[in-house]
């Protein structure tokens, strides 16, 4: 016969259970009231802060910073965020605290479009990714390996040239050109070959790709803007299945395209390593991937998966950063064609108008270097720099950011500083003449690649690529605006996403300014 506790015990049960979860949901509050917390506007139920947050979440964060200062506390759904807006926060994050906030957070895109957090920038800081950023900076993108790819930015850079001179005189979307360009940059140099180049593929010798030039172009800017937006399944977990933006759906598409893509790279790869066995000599960067993956003594051993993350990583990021900052480069030189002028007269006084600029004169042509440090300062690639994770608890500027908050920097701020800056919005390449601001990290009032240990590995290459291509479109070319179009007119809009590309292309008519032999 079963026996039944009585009613009233049935009662006392859940009553006792009540106060306990009371008890304890008043105990985490008191903690929580306890925390000394960044200022911050109050967050909604489920939905946090992100009713604040628009279209252009740079924009939206950088007025809300305006109003609660440099260090602010929002809140994402259900999970919290801090935010950096001034070069001493920046500091703080990226150089004090560098280690303890050096992850990062699991998303949707970093699963889908990246094999599941195997690349360098979704990966997790742990044994992994650390050898994964020794793999970077000793093997890929070391000052000799750079140096040994030179000729093909050379090649690759007169190519671009060729086919500037030969549309002279019509209207051309420039980006496309430097996409092009960066494209084959990469791909000869990750890649061994131009996998995307339309003059190779239509060999009948060649094995024909998988996706066109234009098609891998898309996927590229598909990557850049799904890694980069606001999914609202990331910050309210238990709302992810309903996709309610329609973003994991386009992450898990491209992701399958993607993979179709690094799938035949890999196998071309792994074929020659079989044939040549023993005599085996790396010709590119994934075949540098390969043999480092052999390496029996690694700490963490590399899947197939790690080796086309990491590939993946290679080919998008050489790509997008360098053909967005020209593109936005000229943007703005067009639109004060003094400065144009000014970086035309030293390009002829320092290297004349009888041969190419050379990516090792970058040194000479400060106002050149000055044109990309100041494009990069109004138009960095990351506005916000990839978000980051509190490993543990830690306090800044006298505040507590408990582990797990996510913790981003947004450098459209810290480039509008006008305690930094003079006129902070107006473009004005001179300002970086005899300074000694750089790019490499150091110093937190330019930070287009980020700094600390999660910087940009490859920016040793992003820089000699965008300083040498945009001085030779310069060097070899009159620029203008289509007839009808004035500079006022250009439009300096952007597109969010891990990367910021312009909303509309720039279009532009290039006349050649140099003798016809050196464009062939």
């Amino acid at each position: 016969m079963e026996l039944k506790p009585p009613m009233w015990m049935t009662y006392t049960g859940m009553l006792a259970l009540f106060v306990i979860l009371l008890l304890k949901a008043v105990g985490v509050g008191v903690c929580r009231r306890r925390l000394n917390l960044p200022p911050g506007p109050r967050p909604w139920p489920i939905i946090g802060n992100l009713n604040l947050i628009g279209a252009l979440p740079h924009r939206s964060i950088h007025a809300l910073s305006k109003q609660y200062g440099p260090l602010m506390q929002l809140r994402f759904g259900s999970f919290p965020v801090v935010v950096g807006s001034s070069v001493t926060m920046a500091k703080l994050f990226l150089k004090t605290h560098d280690l303890a906030i050096s992850g990062r957070p699991t998303t949707n895109a970093g699963k889908h479009t990246a094999y599941n957090y195997s690349d360098i920038t979704w990966s997790q800081y742990g044994p992994y990714w650390r050898q994964a950023r020794k793999m970077c900076m000793t093997e890929l993108f070391s000052q000799k390996r750079l140096d040994s790819y030179e000729h093909i930015r050379s090649a690759e850079l007169r190519r671009l040239l060729h086919r500037l001179f030969h549309a002279a005189g019509k209207p051309i979307l420039l980006k496309d050109h430097l996409s092009t360009l960066s494209l084959n940059v990469i791909s000869r140099m990750v890649f061994g070959r131009r996998y995307l180049d339309p003059e190779v593929t239509e060999d009948p010798t060649v094995p024909q790709p998988l996706v066109t030039p234009e098609e891998f172009k898309k996927m590229l800017d598909e990557l850049f803007l799904l890694n980069g937006v606001l999914n609202i399944g990331d910050s309210i977990p238990w709302l992810n299945f309903l996709d309610l933006q329609g973003y994991v759906r386009r992450m898990k598409a491209l992701g399958i395209k993607l993979n179709r893509f690094m799938e035949h790279v890999l196998d071309e790869h792994m074929a020659r390593r079989v044939v040549e066995g023993e005599k085996f000599t790396a010709r590119d960067m994934v075949d540098v991937l390969i043999q480092f993956a052999e390496n029996p003594l690694l700490d963490v051993k590399l899947s197939r998966d790690s080796l086309k993350a990491f590939s993946q990583d290679l080919i998008a990021g050489g790509t997008e950063s360098s053909a967005v900052t020209v593109e936005w480069a000229m943007s703005e030189l067009l639109r004060r064609p003094e400065a144009m002028e000014k970086a035309m007269e030293e390009l002829d006084r320092v290297v004349g108008r009888e041969r190419w600029v050379e990516e090792k004169e970058a040194a000479e042509l400060p106002y050149i270097s000055a044109i990309v440090k100041e494009t990069m300062r109004l138009h960095p690639v990351a506005l916000m720099l990839v978000p980051r994770l509190a490993r543990e608890d830690v306090v800044i500027d006298g505040y507590d950011i408990p582990a797990g908050t996510r913790v981003l920097v947004n450098t459209f701020s810290i480039g509008r500083d006008p305690e930094i800056w003079e006129d902070p919005v107006e473009f004005r390449p001179e300002r970086f003449l005899g300074s000694e601001v750089d790019v490499k990290g150091q110093d937190f009032e330019l930070l287009p690649f980020g700094s600390g240990r999660r910087m940009c590995p490859g920016y040793a290459l992003g820089i000699r690529v965008i300083h040498s291509s945009l001085a030779s479109i310069l060097q070899g070319f009159h620029w203008r605006l289509p007839d009808g179009i004035r500079p006022d007119q250009i439009s300096m809009e952007e597109v969010f996403g891990l990367s910021t590309p312009k909303k509309i292309p720039l279009v532009a008519v290039a006349t050649p300014r140099l003798s016809d032999h050196l464009y062939e």
